[in-house]
């Protein structure tokens, strides 16, 4: 190979190396900077599709990366966080914000790129404050990302006396199709469109592609991107790979939009530049911006449709649909601390329904149970950690005595649901054991754990049930349901003994067996200690009450 085309290679990767190092680096800076507040961002100002849009939009500013966005909300989503259509507004949003790198590359300030450089790393390794490091990767970032643009298009320059290199600019221009699939593979190669917009605003600046030839690349660009929100997805819950698919049909339906009206898109480029006198780079940076924010406001009004179209893609049920966490409105916490309470007390109930649903599904073992448990149980934490979060709030106003005590009763209740989730997840992990080392149990075992797991499964459902009604006889069966378990246990216990020193079970069987029954019995012991926790509160009301739901009381 020529060595002056191994050289142009050479410092073309070297460039877009130290590009996507720099993007990282400041993105991390930023990051670090912004701390907690980004999923505090994502968290509270997606009550809505435009407040998710402009979430979106800071988030991905703030990050420097659409991707790094997407995968944060993904991980919202899969938590419980988050619904699918809170999630298709941020994911409009961070296409419109990741349209800030454009711009930022725009600016002509690659002849101190260096020195940028040289203070951000002056700050990262003799500044000891940690708000200054922030501020050195940042400038060391900055500095680096803009060096890495002038290597590589000094690297790209001599591509123009390139007679091949020339046909294929020309082919792209004349076929779109084809400049839309060059965009989307260096886009997924790379996993980075902002290095991508990167390098076509320097071909472009540097005349070795047309403004119709770079039109449908940088259309591929943004589909490309949506390949690190598919990989993030891959391991989450039905809701993220719909909100990935969400993303990917999202690029794709704006691209084929604006591939339609191509003609009419480079027709106001053209006049953008003209009217603007625009240098090359910020021709494309605008050109970037016009696709994103147009393509989103075409898009914003039609969320429903997207959200529809990919649960028939992705067919099946949405467990955070299912189970989603209520509004646990703060404001009514200074209007009523009762009816917050109340609230709080109604969400409590909903997380035991989906730890109902996981102890449901644990008793049959196999990869698909498991990974759908993992999600409830994640799920189950983060609902567990709002009311938590609820009731602390409303411990710092001033309540009635009785209030005062209904709290404290709901603060230990909702604890003690999130351990039945724990534990259900521990007898799952139990039984795959069993089943990964092929650990033998008698069938009298089998059928003794069978037995007790049905008692304990009617015992904590009926706790679910009861949980938000007034009726301490149904609850005071509950006690005994839970006092009976503990008895079951035991006598299994002692029967399990036996059969051990008959020879009928394996010692490792026998642990196993063991735990078991324990963690079963643990579980009819919490639903025992929830329902006379909630006897408490019942006999807290006052005798002219209806013995109805606790919503009549306040």
């Amino acid at each position: 190979m020529d060595s002056s085309v191994m050289e142009i290679i050479f410092t073309f990767i070297g460039g877009l190396g130290i590009f996507l190092y720099g993007l990282k680096q400041m993105g991390d800076g930023l990051q670090a900077t912004a701390g907690d507040r980004l999923r505090s961002i994502l968290n509270k100002f997606t009550s809505n599709p435009i407040m998710g849009v402009l979430a979106g939009m800071i988030v991905t500013i703030l990050i420097q990366s659409s991707s790094g966005t997407t995968v944060i909300t993904i991980g919202l989503v899969s938590a419980g966080f988050m619904t699918m259509r809170q999630a298709i507004g941020v994911v409009m949003g961070a296409n419109i914000g990741t349209t800030v790198t454009a711009f930022i590359i725009g600016i002509d300030i690659g002849a101190y790129a260096l020195p940028i450089l040289a203070i951000g790393a002056f700050l990262i390794f003799f500044i000891q404050k940690r708000k200054v490091k922030n501020i050195g990767m940042i400038l060391f970032g900055f500095g680096a990302l803009f060096y890495g643009l002038e290597l590589m298009s000094g690297a790209v320059k001599p591509l123009a006396n390139l007679k091949s290199f020339h046909q294929i600019m020309l082919d792209m221009s004349a076929n779109p199709i084809l400049g839309v699939f060059a965009g989307t593979l260096v886009t997924v190669i790379i996993q980075s469109s902002s290095a991508t917009i990167g390098i076509l605003q320097g071909f472009f600046a540097n005349d070795l592609i047309s403004l119709k030839g770079a039109l449908p690349v940088l259309l591929g660009d943004n589909i490309g991107t949506t390949i690190t929100a598919v990989l993030a997805s891959l391991a989450g819950s039905m809701a993220a790979k719909r909100v990935a698919a969400v993303h990917v049909l999202f690029n794709v339906i704006g691209a084929t939009i604006f591939l339609a009206i191509l003609p009419l898109y480079q027709w106001v480029m053209e006049w953008m530049q003209s009217a603007l006198q625009l240098k090359p780079e910020m021709v494309i940076a605008f050109a970037h911006g016009t696709f994103n924010i147009t393509n989103t406001l075409i898009q914003l009004p039609f969320i429903f449709v997207l959200a529809w179209i990919v649960t028939k893609i992705i067919p099946g049920e949405d467990l955070n649909e299912k189970f989603k966490p209520r509004h646990l409105d703060k404001g009514i916490i200074n209007r009523a601390p009762s009816i917050a309470l109340q609230e709080a007390q109604d969400e409590i109930q909903n997380i035991g329904r989906m730890t109902f649903a996981m102890l449901n599904d644990v008793n049959n073992y196999d990869v698909k149970n498991e990974k759908e448990i993992m999600q409830k149980h994640g799920a189950v934490e983060n609902m567990y950690d709002n009311v938590r979060q609820y009731l602390t709030k409303i411990s710092e106003k001033k309540l009635s005595e009785k209030d005062a005590k209904r709290m404290s009763v709901l603060f230990d209740v909702n604890r003690t649901m999130v351990k039945v989730a724990g534990l259900s997840q521990a007898y799952l992990l139990d039984l795959k054991k069993k089943e990964t080392e092929s650990i033998k149990i008698s069938d009298k075992a089998e059928q003794s754990i069978d037995k007790l797991y049905n008692h304990v499964n009617i015992s904590f459902e009926k706790t679910v049930e009861m949980f938000n009604v007034y009726d301490s006889v149904k609850k005071d069966e509950i006690v005994n349901l839970s006092k009976d378990s503990y008895m079951l246990e035991h006598d299994l216990r002692k029967k399990h003994i036996k059969r051990l020193s008959s020879g009928e079970c394996s010692p490792d069987g026998s642990l196993l067996y063991l735990d078991l029954i324990a963690i079963l019995e643990r579980i009819g012991y919490h639903s025992r200690n929830i329902s006379e926790s909630m006897i408490n509160i019942d006999e807290l009301e006052t005798d002219d009450q209806s013995p109805h739901s606790l919503e009549w009381a306040y």
